[in-house]
């Protein structure tokens, strides 16, 4: 089978097409035929060696994953045949995946659209948790149109709570269609936020850096219910930087994968398609932040 590979960290360039083979799964793992390979960040940055990966070279690149279970280990909840979406072991940037933690995939959801759904569900679910985010308080989301903070936003509201969301002039309708109270970026932020939310932000959930913290104390009146996904400076700060482990959040990765398949949660914006050969492009793409919608691999 084909799967993107590195030998060593640096650049795009270094991530190669190869040949190796099929891998066979055992316990309750599955084989899933791939059919769209999510590109996100923590790709490239473990690509360029800016946070750390598996200690062994050659590493697998991906580890989010949509496609089709085509084998099953004898203990295996799913079974060949069943669409999932979630986490693979072992690179995902591949035709074929073991399985990590995985969800069923809701009839009439693409796979492109699945792929964006774990990292992005995963890390908005459990950030507002980590927040104790309750109905009737109000949440201010910076980077409100992205793929984590688009879901931020909607599952907040779902919640009770009202949203002011942060994202670019060109993104403020995007960010009136998921349901919150949209403002720009940049300098007057706090002004701004606080012409929303006079009676206040009860809590923060940073999903685009760019030195937002400052303003997220000055809101809250010091750094509690605070956090960042995003902000390398957190802990100077003393903000939480916040992750959660692929598919701690099982339950929240299925109920957001049924309501966009619903119609009822809406993605950040169309998937990006790239052909497995060109994962270096992707990576490239996803290092400039720009653009809403998934970048996703697409192996066949």
């Amino acid at each position: 089978m084909r799967a993107v590979q590195y030998d060593h960290v640096g650049g795009p360039e270094v991530l190669k097409l190869v040949e190796v083979p099929i891998p066979e799964p055992t316990g309750d793992q599955v084989r899933v035929a791939v059919r769209a390979a999510g590109v996100n960040p923590a790709d490239w940055k473990m690509r360029a060696g800016l946070m750390p990966g598996p200690a062994a070279f050659p590493r697998r690149a991906g580890f989010e994953i949509a496609g089709v279970v085509d084998a099953a280990g004898p203990e295996a909840r799913f079974r060949p045949g069943d669409e999932v979406l979630g986490w693979a072991q072992g690179g995902g940037y591949a035709e074929y995946a073991l399985s990590g933690p995985l969800v069923a995939k809701p009839a009439g959801l693409s796979f492109p659209d699945a792929v964006a759904v774990p990292v992005a569900a995963n890390t908005a679910g459990g950030g507002l948790d980590e927040l104790e985010l309750e109905p009737g308080e109000t949440l201010l989301v910076n980077g409100a149109s992205g793929a984590v903070g688009s879901l931020a936003v909607q599952l907040a509201r779902a919640l009770g709570a009202t949203v002011v969301g942060t994202a670019s002039a060109a993104n403020q309708e995007v960010v009136r269609g998921l349901g919150a109270l949209p403002t720009t970026y940049g300098p007057g932020v706090v002004e701004r936020v606080r012409a929303l939310a006079p009676r206040g932000i009860d809590a923060v959930f940073d999903c685009a850096g760019h030195g937002f913290l400052d303003a997220a104390i000055e809101l809250r009146g010091g750094t509690d219910r605070i956090i960042t996904i995003a902000d390398g400076a957190a802990a100077d700060k003393d903000i939480t930087f916040f992750s959660r482990p692929g598919g701690a959040g099982l339950d929240v990765v299925a109920r957001v994968a049924q309501l966009v398949a619903t119609g009822e949660f809406r993605l950040a914006g169309p998937a990006r398609g790239y052909p497995l050969a060109e994962a270096a492009a992707a990576q490239r793409e996803s290092e400039t932040g720009h653009g809403l919608g998934k970048i996703v691999l697409i192996p066949s």
